[in-house]
């Protein structure tokens, strides 16, 4: 009897011991998963869209907010509901070339990397003048751009979209 006692203490040891090790187990796993979502959450960008204008300056503005570099994988411009194409310089052209002035124009090439911080003029009028230059406030409103970007990781697919708005 004393042997049948000591192998139900040993068979209940084991198991408490097998259920310690799940458990243990299962807490690492989920721990591990959240070291990963805090370290992508860690080098998220964060793309906004500025549309300003002042006495002398008046455009689209792009700014990485976020914490890491973001990474443009694509874009798609339309003007007045009609598809444009990828901002890129090929499909800028005709547009910048058919106005009155020449903003400057940054574009996007390929996957390009923006990193943490960074704030640019996208479209921009540096000489701008609220009369003479009202036709440039007026085909911004008309524009609509996706932006589309990842993380270093990967895999996101976030988008930021500037909308065509009548102008104030």
């Amino acid at each position: 009897m004393e042997s049948e006692d000591l192998l139900d203490a040993n068979t209940t040891i084991a198991i408490c011991a097998t259920g310690i090790a799940l458990i243990s187990l299962v807490t690492s796993i989920f721990e591990a998963r959240a070291v990963r979502q805090h370290n992508r959450n860690a080098v998220r960008p964060l793309l906004e869209l500025w549309v300003y204008r002042n006495d002398s300056q008046a455009g689209i503005k792009i700014v990485n907010r976020g914490l890491g570099p973001a990474i443009i994988t694509n874009t798609a411009l339309t003007l007045d509901g009609d598809p444009v194409g990828a901002w890129e310089i090929a499909n800028l052209r005709d547009l910048r070339n058919s106005l009155p002035a020449r903003p400057r124009i940054m574009t996007f090439e390929g996957p390009r990397a923006l990193p943490t911080g960074f704030e640019g003029p996208l479209f921009a009028l540096t000489d701008f003048d609220r009369h003479e230059h009202n036709w440039f406030w007026e085909l911004i409103h008309r524009m609509d751009l996706e932006i589309y970007y990842e993380s270093l990781y990967g895999g996101e697919n976030f988008k930021i979209k500037l909308y065509s708005v009548p102008p104030r």
